[in-house]
């Protein structure tokens, strides 16, 4: 199923608490704005800079921030926020593309710069703001990352300069008494050291934003939104093992008790350990009533021979609702089907122009199910940052183990053997996961890392073991840091640590005697191998 596109109504995630809109210009790190008013309390929303006034009036923001793009202000058919952002009379701050779309709306002038600034740049701060105070000094030079090839030349009335960088003359504008800001540099992104700090002073000191969005406060008015939308209806959601599905399937427990049943499909391609830590979790110590359909013969058979990784993937998810609707259909039916959608997944659904974008997100948690169920969704999670659903998983009180998984894909260790999927190159593969992940913990790195795994290679290499000659399998390892998953950096292990992992595999692994480690970056390469 695809999530709702910006065009939908207004999430009542925000309750009785202040709100702030953010307008997209198509940034890549839009986003990061989202996370860091969150991070600081504030609830808000990504809507596409096309957004209709009498919406923009309905949310009712305390304020408005206008992110980055690509286009060019100068150039023909280029976006501009709509001219209500000016006329609520609330706080406006323009980043980036934002700052320069808001000069050339209100009188001032864009022009190319003759100095472009890509990367980590510096800003004179040569007066003080509303936005500066405790942050940033007079007189200072401060570090910010930059990404723009052109430049405000001329301010619109009412504004004065606060920073100048040495590519952009206002690189930091503030007009006081309309409370209008604009800054040429990201504050969202962690290369502007104090840019966190620049828009909590936005949201608090300037908007008058309480900062009181907590996790306990949404678990509350979530619990009495599943109540309301599900009334006396029945839930199924189908659990994956991941945190997403988890979380959101301990929030509808919460709010409906007996009337929830998970369904959780083991297609025998999970990492050790996994399947027994879900039902044990969710059947034995949250009580929830848990269907566990062991259906890996099924899924390993229908892999048998198949060699291509989209083939695979389709395989694994048509298999999941077939399973799926079979043990749906066992219990009698349903009125809601459980989705643990994000809101990335929501953001991601559309372009900033609010079209269709050029991927849609699937979300491999239920396998896509399909719209002949003639269920009705039940989406808690839907307004919810993936590092504020963890947060939520813990305020549910979910196990850590659970709650701080690294991401999983939903056809599983099938992807990560390249080539045709067996029972015992899965098994094997299992076993050199574990120990990869058992040195990482035991390092302390786990939480550093956003997604560490093995991959059995499709070759076998030479080797000697004592004095016998061996012809066995090669695995891969890779970890990667992240924020968001869209790109990464492999993690710089020591090579202690590798040598250390190499020599456990390739000891107790029967069946391994290679081990190399990934370091591609995304991009060029995908987390992924397939």
């Amino acid at each position: 199923m695809v999530t709702a596109p910006h065009s939908a109504p207004s999430s009542p995630a925000a309750g009785g608490h202040d709100r702030v809109l953010i307008l997209d210009f198509g940034s890549q790190v839009t986003q990061l704005i989202a996370r860091r008013l969150r991070e600081s309390g504030v609830y808000c929303e990504i809507w596409p800079f096309s957004a209709e006034e009498a919406r923009i009036r309905a949310f009712a923001p305390k304020a408005i921030i206008l992110s980055g793009g690509p286009a060019s202000v100068h150039e023909g058919e280029s976006p501009r926020a709509p001219a209500v952002v000016f006329a609520l009379g609330v706080p406006v701050l323009g980043i980036c593309y934002g700052q320069q779309a808001m000069c050339a709306q209100l009188g001032g002038e864009v022009q190319p710069a003759d100095h472009r600034e890509f990367g980590r740049a510096f800003v004179d701060v040569v007066d003080a703001c509303a936005l500066t105070e405790g942050v940033w000094a007079k007189g200072g030079r401060e570090q910010v990352w930059m990404s723009h090839g052109d430049r405000v030349t001329r301010l619109p009335p009412g504004f004065r300069v606060i920073g100048v960088s040495e590519g952009a003359p206002f690189a930091f504008i503030a007009d006081d008494a309309r409370r209008f800001y604009g800054v040429q540099f990201h504050p969202e992104v962690v290369h502007t050291p104090h840019g966190a700090a620049l828009l909590r002073n936005f949201t608090h000191k300037v908007a008058g934003c309480r900062g009181d969005w907590t996790m306990g406060a949404f678990r509350a008015e979530a619990i009495a939104r599943i109540r309301d939308q599900v009334g006396e209806g029945r839930v199924v959601c189908g659990l994956s093992g991941g945190v997403d599905s988890a979380v959101a399937a301990a929030l509808i427990h919460q709010a409906i008790g007996e009337r929830l049943t998970c369904i959780f499909v083991d297609h025998g391609l999970m990492r050790a350990g996994e399947a027994e830590e879900v039902v044990a979790t969710f059947r034995d110590r949250f009580n929830i009533r848990l269907v566990h359909r062991d259906a890996s013969d099924l899924f390993l058979g229908a892999l048998r021979g198949v060699t291509d990784p989209e083939e695979k993937r389709k395989t694994v998810g048509r298999l999941f609702v077939e399973v799926f609707e079979e043990e749906q259909r066992r219990l009698g039916g349903a009125d809601f089907l459980a989705q643990g959608t994000l809101y990335p997944d929501v953001i991601e659904s559309v372009s900033a122009t609010g079209g269709p974008s050029v991927t849609i997100k699937s979300h491999h948690n239920v396998g896509g199910l399909p719209e002949r169920m003639r269920m009705r969704l039940v989406e808690p999670l839907r307004e919810l940052f993936k590092d504020e659903v963890r947060a939520l998983g813990r305020e549910l009180g979910l196990p850590e183990g659970i709650v701080g998984r690294h991401p999983f894909p939903g056809p599983g260790l099938a992807i990560r053997i390249p080539g045709e999927v067996t029972r015992e190159k899965a098994d094997l593969l299992r076993k050199v996961d574990a120990i990869f992940l058992e040195e990482i913990r035991a390092a302390g790195l786990y939480d550093a890392i956003w997604q560490a795994f093995a991959v059995l290679l499709p070759v076998r290499t030479v080797g000697v073991m004592g004095d016998q000659r061996t012809y066995d399998h090669a695995c891969a390892l890779r970890a990667v840091t992240s924020t968001d998953g869209m790109t990464a950096d492999v993690y710089p292990f020591d090579m202690g640590f590798l040598t250390r992992v190499a020599n456990r595999i390739v000891n107790e692994v029967r069946g391994v005697n290679r081990v190399t480690y990934d370091i591609t970056s995304k991009p060029p390469g995908t987390i992924e191998w397939e």
